[in-house]
């Protein structure tokens, strides 16, 4: 790999080197390296994507799936599938870096969808990121798809660390009885990025529960949408929290909502968008930061 590859690594999947374990490396539309273990099991699907398949009982283990773009023009949709079985505890580490130093726009849309098993325990993290001095797009548009079995549990953090022209982020999860639910959305835009998401969570058996937290900042010209819905259909608890910073001039439309289809379905949504406070600044201002300084540290301490 070459210094574009390592950096577009680290910044999406904090790797250095090659991964210990189980991993697949997308490079330009290829792989570009592959390692199943005993209780891990990549393999091409059908779709032309990814098939893991992780045994019952698997533990303490992980699982890396980082795509780089280095390739001006590069267009691709990609669906990976992710079989995990009963009484696991595994950590899965997915994201996409594009650089894009071309004319032409760079895209990769993928597909991820999780069939997690009976008490089951999944740590998902995704992070975007774009850089190059290209003319090009850096475009990227995520979807996941998640089915929980009864007391299975899955925590989503996704990130969309900088670079990323234009994305639409796709969220859907159906969680049967006793099953849990985290979902953590950071996100930043600047220059005249477009970014939209929505997240649909089905709280579908007794008991399920689910809160969505999406924090954002917009910047420059940027604009921002998000559509994030929690219903439930049982006696369930779910919780909708959507936070965002304004600046310069940002467009930012957060519209959450909640949906009841049973009389013991108990659901909360709150959404704040705001400029940072004037008083945040010279508060740290005093503690020797110039005032370009305090509003970074403020940012990176809401993003975080």
């Amino acid at each position: 790999m070459d210094k574009v590859d390592l950096e577009l690594l680290q910044q999406i999947a904090d790797l250095h080197k090659v991964p210990e374990g189980a991993y697949n490396i997308r490079k330009n539309g290829k792989s570009d390296g592959r390692q199943s273990t005993e209780n891990i099991i990549i393999t091409t699907s059908d779709k032309g994507g990814l098939k893991i398949e992780i045994k019952d009982g698997t533990q303490n283990q992980s699982v890396h799936i980082p795509v780089i773009i280095s390739q001006s023009g590069l267009q691709e949709m990609v669906y990976n599938d992710f079989y995990v079985g009963e009484n696991c505890d595994v950590l899965i580490v997915a994201g996409c870096g594009i650089s894009n130093c071309g004319k032409e726009d760079s895209r990769h849309d993928g597909v991820h969808t999780f069939y997690i098993g009976k008490n089951s325990k999944v740590k998902y993290v995704e992070k975007h990121y774009g850089t190059g001095d290209g003319k090009g797009g850096r475009i990227m548009n995520p979807k996941t798809v998640v089915y929980l079995e009864e007391g299975a549990q899955i925590e989503m953090d996704t990130t969309q660390i900088r670079g990323i022209d234009d994305t639409m982020r796709v969220t859907e999860i159906h969680q049967k009885k006793d099953s849990e639910s985290l979902i953590t959305e950071r996100l930043l835009t600047h220059d005249k990025q477009k970014a939209e998401s929505k997240m649909d969570v089905f709280l579908e058996g007794e008991n399920s529960r689910a809160r969505i937290v999406s924090r954002s900042v917009a910047q420059g010209e940027s604009q921002q949408t998000f559509y994030p819905c929690m219903t439930g259909k049982n006696k369930s608890f779910g919780h909708v929290q959507c936070d965002s910073i304004i600046m310069d001039n940002a467009k930012i439309s957060s519209i959450p909502a909640i949906r009841a289809e049973s009389t013991e379905a108990q659901l909360i949504h709150e959404a704040a968008i705001g400029k940072i406070a004037g008083e945040q600044i010279l508060k740290l201002q005093t503690f020797g930061l110039t005032a370009e300084e305090a509003e970074e540290q403020i940012l990176k301490g809401f993003l975080k």
